[in-house]
């Protein structure tokens, strides 16, 4: 994979906690690095994201707020596997 996924999240925040979880059991069967942005730690974030929290982003593409959306995740990864 390219670049890793960006998780920007907001602690005790039962979506980002969900979506989290989710995120988890799709790494469990396809392999792709996550990383951590608790967006309260950055203000340019808490104004680019505010309210979209949780979001998943590839750069500056969104793949999914508020709620995993496994669809637009795995069109997203399929997207990065070499077509031949």
């Amino acid at each position: 994979m390219n670049q890793p996924l960006v998780f920007y999240y907001r602690d005790g925040c039962h979506l980002c906690e969900d979506m989290w979880h989710q995120l988890r059991e799709i790494q469990e069967q396809r392999s792709f690095e996550i990383v951590l942005s608790d967006v309260d730690h950055d203000p340019g974030l808490i104004e680019r994201f505010g309210t979209l929290i949780p979001v998943l982003a590839s750069g500056e593409q969104i793949i999914c707020n508020y709620y995993l959306d496994p669809i637009a995740l795995e069109k997203y990864l399929d997207s990065l596997m070499p077509s031949g």
